[in-house]
């Protein structure tokens, strides 16, 4: 049984215009209200500026070949790389934000979704074994999704082994299209404002919780030309209020408006900024991952290249193919993790411009996210450790 496609299908129907990259840089100085009645254990992180914060700048690479057992050696490797996670987690709540990319599991290339474009349960079963052995006191694994199920149930028609998950210890799922369990939503203001959104109103799961962990894969994208821990937070925004059919709370269709809002008018996007009037998504996807990313800051960004696939981010993407990089990458600041990986998949300049692969067709969120302060995507000033830069190297083009 599977479910059905259709999650953020604008990001491939979206037509090529031209936009100046906007270059506007701010302090970051991270400012949130979390849902009234809901704890926000976010202190840790409020007045760090990520991207001044040269410690964070680390960035790991272990060789990983299957999904087998040595998943948790090589994640365990590469936490141990970063210093340990055990002053980050222990005692804490920690959020997973998994990568779905749509809820279709059909198998792609002959293989599991999980090799090839979706988070792979061997990774995330490892991770969360990982964050309880460190001291993490919950574990909560979140994904908004195109059904109405709860995520366990849309896990186990993937063929995860939920129960195996559950068993690790306190393991909450939650489906963060909408409200879900909590009352009401978040609201996360974007420090100095923000490029397109001022500020985002999410499931509490991302306010209800002490550290955000971004797992993704190792792709590129149509649009916002990789698709790495960043990006993967364009889905913390609900459906219900983000999505083609805002307005309800049974929302379950893609996230349209944030693409292109001119076929929904009748959508008013929570956090919008007045003067945000570019209806190009070459132009609004990359900088609302640059917002987001301030808004609700990653606290650990894990990126799984131990298989995936190029040419784009699901195989709605035309020519796509499989291919095994070997590795996993993570690291403690999202831009410095993004960036480090793009080069690993054979693109030479991170920071490159609207224009320049893999930027081709759009603005670079990782340079939007660096100038807005989040992080440092200058491969220079990354301290990268375990494989070397040029051991890792897997060209996706």
């Amino acid at each position: 049984m599977h479910l059905n496609t259709g999650y953020d299908q604008r990001d491939r129907r979206a037509t090529l215009t031209s936009t100046a990259l906007c270059n506007r840089r701010a302090f970051l100085r991270l400012s949130a209200t979390a849902a009234a009645g809901a704890p926000w254990a976010l202190a840790n992180g409020l007045d760090r500026a990520p991207g001044l914060d040269r410690s964070a700048a680390k960035v790991a690479i272990v060789a990983c070949r299957s999904y087998g057992s040595e998943v948790k050696a090589a994640l365990r490797r590469s936490l141990d790389l970063l210093g340990g996670i055990g002053s980050l987690v222990r005692n804490k709540t920690v959020t997973v934000k998994l990568n779905l990319t749509g809820t279709n599991f059909t198998s792609l290339f002959g293989r599991p979704v999980g090799e090839s474009y979706m988070t792979h349960p061997a990774t995330v079963t490892a991770l969360t074994a990982l964050l309880f052995d460190a001291g993490a006191s919950r574990v909560r694994l979140v994904e908004s999704t195109n059904s109405h199920a709860p995520l366990e149930s849309t896990l186990a028609l993937a063929d995860w082994d939920v129960r195996a998950l559950a068993a690790l210890g306190r393991v909450e799922f939650e489906n963060t299209r909408n409200l879900g369990l909590g009352k009401r939503y978040a609201h996360l203001k974007v420090p100095a404002g923000g490029y397109v959104f001022s500020s985002f109103d999410l499931n509490h799961s991302y306010a209800d919780t002490d550290v955000l962990v971004s797992l993704a894969k190792l792709k590129q994208h149509v649009t916002a030309g990789v698709t790495l821990a960043m990006k993967n937070l364009f889905g913390i925004t609900p459906n219900a209020l983000y999505g083609d059919q805002a307005g309800t709370e049974d929302a379950t269709a893609g996230r349209g408006p944030l693409h292109d809002p001119r076929e929904f008018q009748h959508v008013k996007l929570p956090g919008l900024r007045t003067d945000a009037t570019s209806s190009d998504p070459f132009y609004r996807v990359p900088h609302i991952v640059a917002d987001l990313c301030a808004a609700r800051p990653i606290d650990l960004a894990i990126i799984d290249g131990i298989t995936s696939m190029k040419g784009g981010e699901g195989p709605w993407c035309g020519e796509v193919k499989p291919i095994a990089p070997g590795v996993l990458i993570a690291g403690l600041n999202p831009v410095s993790t993004d960036a480090v990986a793009t080069a690993v998949m054979g693109f030479a300049n991170p920071r490159a411009t609207r224009g320049r692969s893999p930027f081709e067709h759009g603005d670079n969120h990782l340079l939007l996210a660096e100038q807005a302060g989040v992080g440092s995507a200058e491969l220079a000033r990354i301290d990268v450790r375990g494989l070397a830069l040029d051991q890792a190297r897997c060209p996706y083009t």
